[in-house]
């Protein structure tokens, strides 16, 4: 996780003046965990924390303020909660003028002294004896957070065997894999550092938040769920869609989002079944088909954007 700047960049260029909500630091059980963040403008957001009463308390905020702004909420009955845990929420204004520079880790001051606190350059300076890479640090209103090179979003509903395989084989690739499932005990107890996992009761209201150029992989317990998904993911812009089956569920998929409304090119461009067969059905061979395809898929995107630059 960290700052995108290409994607900031973009996000500016196409909506306006826009404000960046980051989960700086959390505590005990919590939607989702320190690092992740979203963007929110005047009259829309890309991207979640989480959802629910928080995601809709920070989104209404964010569109009050002018300046950078910290805030700690605590989960719990105020938001009709039983999380239990607590959150430190960063708030920061940025226009095309204010973006911050290429050059990293990004260091700012949020809220407090206008002096880096003692403990804050010590982590600083032992950050650079031991030549790790930095990680996000909040302490004292103090902020260092990382930039991090443009990855191609992929949105992944079912934390069953084939999905945990394809998050395992995508690590150090070029995706920023969003996890989502409806609870957390279907997830495994590790979750790898390339993925954020997103707990939705409902899965499909998670849809309206993916990036437009995200690719998105439907492979969950429910083929009623699965269903709502394909719906919701045809419905809007998307890079790809892809649903785990057979050809025989292929064609009853198709009869059925042709009744909801869909035309039969959206229909056509559902990739059912995913994998490549001919390296076998086990999880992890679906897996390897399905990073074979993503990462030729992003390779061809790639190649278009420089050919029209």
């Amino acid at each position: 996780m960290g700052l995108n700047l290409s994607d900031l960049r973009d996000a500016i260029a196409q909506h306006g003046p826009l404000t960046r909500v980051l989960i700086a630091d959390h505590q005990g059980s919590t939607p989702r965990e320190a690092g992740t963040s979203m963007l929110v403008w005047a009259d829309g957001q890309s991207g979640t924390i989480g959802g629910g009463a928080l995601e809709q308390q920070v989104t209404d905020f964010a569109r009050t303020i002018s300046k950078p702004t910290a805030l700690n909420i605590p989960l719990g009955p105020a938001l009709g909660q039983c999380c239990g845990g607590n959150v430190a929420v960063v708030f920061e204004p940025f226009t095309l003028d204010t973006l911050p520079p290429d050059t990293g880790p990004y260091i700012r001051k949020i809220s407090g002294s206008s002096e880096q606190p003692l403990a804050f350059k010590r982590l600083l300076k032992s950050l650079r004896n031991s030549g790790q890479a930095p990680s996000l640090i909040w302490l004292g209103g103090w902020l260092l957070e990382p930039l991090t090179e443009p990855k191609t979003p992929l949105w992944l509903y079912g934390a069953g065997h084939v999905g945990r395989a394809i998050v395992d084989t995508l690590a150090d690739m070029p995706f920023e894999v969003t996890w989502i499932d409806t609870s957390a005990d279907r997830f495994p107890s590790y979750i790898p550092p390339h993925a954020n996992y997103l707990i939705a009761q409902n899965p499909t209201d998670a849809v309206k938040h993916a990036p437009a150029n995200a690719h998105h992989l439907v492979l969950t317990y429910s083929h009623a769920l699965d269903l709502d998904l394909c719906h919701a993911i045809l419905s809007r812009d998307h890079a790809s869609l892809g649903l785990i089956g057979s050809k025989t569920k292929r064609a009853r998929f198709s009869s059925k989002l042709s009744d909801l409304g869909h035309s039969s090119a959206q229909i056509a461009s559902m990739i059912c079944p995913i994998g490549q067969r001919d390296l076998g059905k086990t999880p992890k061979a679906i897996a390897i088909g399905v990073a074979a395809e993503l990462l030729k898929a992003s390779a061809t995107q790639s190649a278009n954007q420089r050919a029209t630059a």
